[in-house]
């Protein structure tokens, strides 16, 4: 009897179990793990990333400030550093590659982006930044755009710069003329690059000129010229150049007549006289430049500030670039460097990063804190909200494969222009063409 209620017993726990009654114990799969979680070092386990990036000793400093709080966060994780100067930088760095040792981390000026991510060796940051929701809604949206390709991020812009007008207030108090206000145009900017424009000593040798700017690159003035005059650079799917179209042409046409019918802005050879900063030297009165240069004047002996790009004939316009970080697509650590790279754009990296003084931190809440906004530039106090303000007219300076030789196209093409050697038009004409042919080259 004993054995037949213990045998019923069986059977009724098997079909329970069958039916999926309570014997049913089995366990629901593991999650996958995050990449957050995938990033942490198992136990025991301790990484070294390697961080390249261009700048001088004072941004070596700087970077090693942010790798070193950083660790503090992470103790199983440390970042050697590596900064070298702008030329040597990117020497290394294909020697790296070619040898299959690069960098985890390196630093990408964005219009090179493209010519890097092409080559297949950098990391998609997508799953990393899907994986940190709401991160980068922190971010200013404009300099992301250079970094984002339609299967994802393979970047991440560190910091910004708008091009802005510095005016050196000495000389505009001088001759009496008013500073420039926020929506001032094109021809005010020509008339007052006129009134500034000096032989001081009498010499019939100009010796201050109301404006310069390099003209070799877009993105220091031309660019932001074209684009108020109603023009472009190039066209959307980067098979075309268009600065030699007709209302790109007015802008080159209005560069040309202030520098040699004006002779308000000088000549490259004579801009040579004063080395490459001619505001530094305290040549010219108007010149425009990014945020980069302030650390550099701050120690000039004339006061100054910035002012907005002036507007053109069709709207006011100014360039917007980044240099960014981007991960090797063969590195070891791949969690590990997204951590960095989060960590240098949080607001305590960014914090950081504004102590250099030479770019805008891409953190909203710290760009709009007194962090940058009230920091001094040597003694004095300057408008730093111009670079932010700028962003609201803004054009992202354009991205492409093969960029570097398109713009020695361009900047070779046109130089004997601006020696007063060679004629506009026709030169124009023939950079447009060794342009086109590089960008055919690129398909």
């Amino acid at each position: 009897m004993k054995r037949f209620v213990l045998f019923v017993f069986i059977i009724a726990t098997l079909v329970l179990s069958a039916c999926g009654g309570p014997a049913a114990t089995t366990a629901p799969p593991a999650a996958e793990p995050t990449k957050a979680e995938q990033a942490q070092p198992t136990a025991g386990e301790a990484i070294q990333l390697t961080f390249m990036a261009w700048g001088d000793p004072q941004e070596l400093a700087v970077w090693q400030a942010i790798a070193d709080d950083f660790n503090k966060t992470n103790p199983k994780i440390t970042v050697k550093m590596d900064v070298s100067d702008w030329d040597s930088y990117w020497t290394k760095l294909d020697t790296l590659f070619a040898g299959k040792t690069p960098p985890d981390v390196f630093a990408m000026d964005a219009p090179l982006f493209l010519d890097w991510q092409s080559r297949g060796v950098l990391l998609n940051l997508q799953p990393y930044v899907d994986d940190s929701p709401g991160f980068l809604d922190s971010l200013y949206p404009q300099p992301l755009e250079g970094y984002k390709l339609p299967d994802g991020y393979y970047g991440l812009p560190r910091d910004f710069q708008t091009i802005v007008m510095f005016y050196n207030k000495d000389m505009f108090d001088e001759a009496g003329v008013s500073y420039p206000k926020p929506e001032w145009t094109m021809n005010e900017f020509r008339e007052i690059a006129k009134k500034l424009t000096k032989d001081k000593n009498g010499d019939g040798k100009t010796d201050q000129y109301g404006f310069s700017a390099d003209l070799w690159d877009m993105e220091l003035f031309w660019s932001e010229a074209i684009w108020g005059f109603g023009g472009d650079i190039i066209n959307a799917d980067r098979t075309k150049t268009l600065v030699g179209e007709p209302q790109a042409r007015e802008a080159w046409h209005f560069i040309h007549d202030m520098m040699f019918t004006d002779k308000s802005m000088p000549d490259t050879i004579a801009a040579g006289e004063y080395g490459y900063d001619l505001f530094q030297a305290g040549v010219v009165a108007m010149w425009p430049m990014g945020h980069w240069a302030i650390p550099g004047y701050s120690e000039v002996k004339f006061k100054w500030d910035v002012a907005p790009m002036p507007k053109g004939p069709v709207s006011q316009a100014t360039s917007v670039n980044s240099a960014g970080f981007v991960v090797a697509k063969d590195t070891k650590y791949p969690g590990a460097a997204w951590m960095f790279v989060k960590f240098a754009l949080s607001p305590e990296g960014q914090t950081r990063l504004t102590e250099l003084g030479l770019a805008i931190p891409m953190q909203k809440a710290i760009a709009e804190s007194p962090t940058f906004l009230e920091r001094k530039v040597g003694d004095m106090t300057i408008n730093q909200k111009i670079f932010l303000d700028s962003l609201a007219f803004a054009r992202v300076k354009p991205i492409f494969k093969g960029y570097t030789l398109w713009a020695s196209a361009v900047g070779d093409g046109m130089a004997s222009i601006w020696t007063g050697e060679a004629e506009l038009d026709p030169t124009l004409d023939e950079a447009v063409k060794a342009a086109d042919a590089v960008l055919a080259e690129q398909k």
